[in-house]
């Protein structure tokens, strides 16, 4: 058993998307996280670490964090794509995953497996735990490992350092977004690790004491 993963950030243009390739250290399979629309990018990653792929993990349903979805498939037709219950829709309709508003119409292959919040998930030989924090989109899930040193969060575009996921897109809602931080990631050890879909990694402790948006008293608007 680990206790550190090893871990590759993939940022994908146009939206400077984190896509993450993750793997047990010395392992020859990985997972990775939310393919953006850079996805050769990722396969020639993993091809140059000679990686398999055991499954592909969705934060939510957003185009640019499926975008890369459907070339992963191909390339690796056994790997299941996983995403919470409640975005699960987004994945075929380019409408829900706000593709169609800037005149790409992205579409992923269906998910294979759904889930839900309190649901063991294990992957790599890892179990993973899924917390439900909705507000960037309506359906929106984090991935946590409590095993390493420290823990790991790869949490999407609900918390950035110094920053949260945007709430005005359709399903959007800034105070269920905040309460869910401060209820769920924030009573997570101070020194879990938070890989967030945009911008630099963090720390539930570093953001916590400096987020403009999660502070008591903070005002959405």
């Amino acid at each position: 058993m680990t206790d550190r993963l090893d871990i590759d950030t993939i940022v994908s243009a146009p939206f400077e998307e984190n896509s993450y390739i993750v793997r047990v250290p010395g392992g020859t399979k990985c997972f990775v996280i939310d393919p953006g629309f850079e996805p050769d990018e990722i396969l020639d990653r993993m091809a140059s670490l000679s990686l398999g792929l055991e499954a592909i993990l969705l934060t939510h349903g957003h185009a640019d964090h499926i975008a890369g979805v459907a070339a992963m498939k191909e390339a690796f037709p056994a790997a299941p794509i996983i995403i919470g219950a409640g975005e699960e829709r987004m994945l075929t309709d380019p409408y829900l995953n706000l593709s169609a508003m800037g005149g790409m119409k992205v579409t992923s292959p269906p998910a294979d497996h759904l889930v839900h919040e309190g649901q063991p998930l294990e992957v790599l030989g890892l179990e993973w735990e899924v917390f439900e924090i909705p507000g960037h989109s309506p359906g929106h899930v984090v991935f946590v490992w409590k095993g390493g040193k420290p823990g790991i969060v790869f949490g999407g575009d609900v918390l950035f350092r110094g920053s949260i996921g945007r709430f005005d897109f359709p399903g959007g809602d800034g105070q269920k977004l905040i309460d869910g931080i401060r209820q769920k990631l924030y009573t997570l050890p101070e020194d879990t690790r938070i890989y967030p879909g945009h911008g630099e990694a963090t720390t539930v402790g570093m953001e916590k004491r400096s987020n403009p948006f999660t502070r008591e008293g903070a005002s959405l608007w």
